[in-house]
């Protein structure tokens, strides 16, 4: 059965086409309605804030809120923050305070609640914001001292987020808090496999909630059993501790299929999650996503059926050893209604350390086309258009944002952000023809016309 991620409808955010990271809790990255990027001129707005800027959010209706952390790997200690942001000269019209992270420095999450407040998870913190003036109503110091990555609500408004742990540093912690006064609930979870990657979530039609966790060997699903987080039966192999590839960043729920892409654990993010606190340095080593993977496999795109574990297929589809990302992959669902029948049904994948985005047939998992870019980040694709948002970081070292036909891979569109730095952000539709677009010193906003 398809399903497309419409936060308008889940009872946990406050009713927005983007109230979340990827825009929902199935990670499908789809915006509604058509950029058109063709057939319109581009204008980009940036500020250069000096920030680690790690994602957009929309609460109301124009109501934007960034979120991020300082990229402070040496020296002063650092911190979480989020602002609300006039989404036509991107200034803020509000700051939190700097947020206590517990000296981790790694990209949080934000969320706009169903109560109406700002939730923000940084480091081994999670705070809850008003949503005008962004102070601070409740902190909550997480059970487990290391990063932690990704922040979802549930269908009951609870949230749920978790530690990032790499292959060899123990099981994940899967906490789960109340959103008012940020108390458990229930005794937080821990796997027997860290997990890298963020989870994804699905509220299905009878009324079933599951989690999805990315481990280190396994995709691991959670039910969501009152007041309990309970392990099932679906526990697809994606690969095996030791051998030739790296592991899963986040899933992306389309089309009753988890897709995933491995190779994700590169240098920089080593160096990263094995330093305590994470990310501190007297002197921080090289940190460049671009260093050669520590792997020999290529770069894998995986489909695992929902409800059959053991069905698990695979594409290879640069076939270049020493594949390497730092984002997850995105898929277009089908037959949706307003949908370009040609991208229904098309997966998109990519290599940033050797370079290459790929679309593949869902079924036959085959590669439909390829395109000569280098991807590295969280993109968003317009089912309704069969366009495709992404960036390319150039061979001159400036990283554009590419417009991508889903459908037969046409580049459609180009338009230089000015940024000189690429990293596996977020962007975001603003549902006027327009995406945001977050990295490290710099926010931009580009609007088409």
């Amino acid at each position: 059965m398809t399903t497309l991620d419409r936060n308008i409808a889940h009872p946990g955010y406050w009713p927005s086409s983007w109230p979340v990271e990827c825009g929902g809790n199935r990670r499908q990255k789809a915006a509604v309605g058509r950029l058109d990027a063709a057939i319109g001129t581009a204008t980009v707005t940036t500020v250069r804030n000096g920030r680690w800027n790690v994602m957009a959010i929309e609460r109301q209706s124009g109501q934007w809120y960034v979120g991020g952390t300082m990229a402070a790997f040496t020296g002063p200690p650092p911190f979480g923050w989020v602002q609300r942001i006039d989404p036509d000269t991107l200034e803020p019209l509000a700051t939190s305070p700097d947020l206590p992270c517990g000296d981790h420095v790694w990209c949080g999450a934000v969320l706009a609640h169903a109560d109406g407040s700002i939730l923000s998870v940084n480091g081994s913190y999670l705070h809850r914001l008003d949503p005008d003036d962004l102070s601070v109503l409740a902190e909550r110091r997480l059970p487990v001292d290391r990063s932690h990555n990704g922040l979802l609500a549930l269908a009951d408004g609870t949230l749920i987020t978790k530690d990032l742990r790499l292959e060899g540093q123990g099981g994940t912690t899967i906490t789960r808090l109340a959103p008012g006064t940020l108390e458990l609930v229930g005794e937080p979870l821990v796997l027997t496999e860290g997990s890298m990657g963020r989870i994804a979530g699905d509220l299905r039609p009878d009324g079933t909630e599951h989690v999805y966790v990315p481990g280190t060997e396994h995709l691991w699903r959670l039910v969501v059993d009152g007041d309990q987080l309970v392990v099932d039966g679906w526990r697809p192999r994606y690969r095996t501790a030791g051998g030739p590839q790296g592991l899963a960043w986040d899933a992306c729920l389309s089309d009753g299929a988890c897709w995933v892409m491995d190779c994700g654990d590169i240098d920089s993010v080593r160096a990263i999650h094995t330093t305590e606190p994470n990310g501190r340095w007297d002197q921080p080593p090289d940190l460049s996503w671009r260093r050669p993977a520590p792997w020999s496999g290529p770069q894998r795109l995986l489909r695992i059926d929902l409800d059959d574990p053991t069905d698990v297929r695979e594409v290879a589809p640069f076939g270049t050893p020493g594949g390497g990302i730092i984002a997850p992959p995105v898929h277009v669902p089908g037959p949706v209604p307003g949908h370009t029948a040609d991208a229904a049904g098309i997966a998109v994948a990519w290599d940033s350390i050797n370079g290459g985005l790929a679309g593949i047939d869902d079924d036959s998992m085959e590669p439909l086309w390829h395109l000569e870019v280098r991807p590295s980040m969280q993109p968003v694709v317009f089912p309704e258009s069969g366009e495709l948002v992404i960036n390319d970081f150039t061979d001159e070292g400036t990283d554009d944002l590419i417009v991508v036909d889903v459908a037969t891979g046409d580049l459609l569109a180009r338009v230089a952000t000015g940024s000189r730095i690429a990293n596996g952000m977020f962007l975001s539709a603003g549902g006027h023809r327009d995406v945001w677009y977050c990295t490290t010193l710099a926010l931009s906003r580009i609007t088409w016309s």
